[in-house]
């Protein structure tokens, strides 16, 4: 018989990245989370919930799961105003742009193996996403133009209860990322090399981080968790050394999660988590257009980013065990987008502007050991306007719009 663990390892090369976004980074992991739109770092739900806090394996039994989510991004940008035409300057053409590739699937994975009645270990496969934009209709004077950002983490974690009710939990996140652009070849001049600034097809990363986290019973009523997440540190897209500061640098900055749950009856437990994640640990995505176009080319040290800002999300969920084989769940995430109005010209091809999600999901008990579990959320529709930087003063504006919907299946087996 096939180990579980050895089929984990194996599915890790068919993920693709959960892309419900707060910037690049999921809503939530796990189907069960997802209804709570990803509230839960002080819940043990299931298999996944130590991709939001390691320390959940240790109140988990041996189980494992399978979800499968159906996410469909719907973006586009506008361009008002005529390009001036005036030398020096980076007119776009006026006019509605939809980005295509609205739909993926997206699988992600868990195990849990008790090892003692106070220790765990854990394996669970996800992924982040949000990067991906295809315009068909010229855009920065190319047919067609956009990019794809896949990350995928393969998650070992080892938890312990330190007394009843308390637990540390620790992971070593083993990622991997994949990025293609393509269109972008009008920035040539601004790049350090240009022949690896565009149109050079998948380039792909490695990289190691860390996650720890706390859980643990206040009383018979309330739960804490918390977690932190390093900076992931990746080896460099040497294919877009010419388009991402620092020759190629894309790692993924740290965050962290802190939640409080209450069970405010035997059968209905309510679950608060505030998350903050630092994008601006990374040069790449933090650094602004300008004036760092004028002082640096892309690709070079100080060179120009997406100017993207550090966010912080409120995430709040409901569970009620309606009946003996049903549990419902609902939840609401607010959060900032990452992307100032001073920086929507880079960012056409990077939309990620959605603040606001709402979830809804259930579980149904099947026989002694299964659960099958949904979650829809939907991410409503949020845009950025402002002004093109490389044009006259006052010449163009650019909008950036993007919602999102997606259903989310799974699959738990206990043993």
């Amino acid at each position: 018989m096939t180990h579980p663990l050895s089929l984990l390892a194996a599915a890790a090369l068919l993920a693709t990245p959960a892309l419900a976004t707060n910037g690049y980074f999921s809503d939530g992991y796990g189907t069960q989370h997802k209804g709570l739109a990803g509230a839960g770092a002080a819940l043990p739900l299931s298999s996944l919930s130590t991709a939001t806090n390691p320390a959940a394996a240790a109140f988990l039994g041996t189980e494992l799961e399978l979800d499968l989510a159906l996410f469909n991004p719907n973006r586009d940008y506008d361009v008002t105003g005529n390009p001036s035409g005036d030398p020096g300057t980076f007119g776009l053409a006026p006019g509605k742009v939809d980005s295509g590739s609205r739909a993926f699937l997206e699988p992600s994975l868990g195990g849990n193996w008790r090892l003692t009645p106070d220790s765990a270990f854990n394996l669970t496969i996800y992924g982040n996403g949000g990067m991906n934009t295809n315009y068909k209709s010229p855009t920065f004077g190319v047919t067609p133009t956009g990019v794809n950002l896949i990350q995928i983490f393969v998650a070992p974690t080892y938890a312990f209860k330190v007394a009843d009710g308390q637990a540390f939990g620790v992971t070593v996140l083993l990622a991997y990322q994949q990025f293609k652009a393509y269109g972008l070849g009008a920035f040539a001049p601004f790049s350090s090399d240009s022949a690896a600034l565009s149109n050079n097809g998948n380039a792909s990363a490695t990289g190691l981080g860390l996650k720890v986290g706390y859980q643990g019973e206040l009383g018979s009523r309330f739960r804490l968790g918390a977690s932190y997440q390093t900076k992931t540190t990746f080896s460099d897209f040497r294919k877009y050394r010419g388009l991402f500061a620092d020759q190629g640098n894309f790692d993924i900055p740290s965050t962290w999660t802190a939640g409080l749950a209450l069970k405010a009856s035997p059968n209905l437990t309510f679950a608060l988590d505030l998350q903050r994640i630092k994008y601006s640990e990374v040069n790449s995505i933090a650094n602004p257009l300008l004036p760092n176009l004028e002082t640096a080319s892309l690709g070079s040290s100080g060179g120009a980013g997406f100017g993207w800002r550090n966010i912080t999300v409120v995430k709040l969920g409901a569970q009620w065990q309606a009946a003996p084989l049903w549990t419902l769940r609902a939840g609401y995430s607010a959060g900032d987008q990452p992307i100032p109005a001073s920086e929507v010209l880079f960012n056409i091809v990077a939309p990620a502007v959605i603040e606001q999600h709402f979830a809804v999901g259930a579980t149904r008990r099947v026989g002694k050991d299964w659960d099958a579990s949904f979650a829809l959320t939907r991410a409503l529709s949020n845009s950025v306007t402002g002004p093109n930087p490389l044009e006259v003063p006052g010449q163009q504006t650019i909008t950036l719009r993007m919602d999102e919907w997606e259903l989310e299946l799974g699959l738990a087996a206990r043993f």
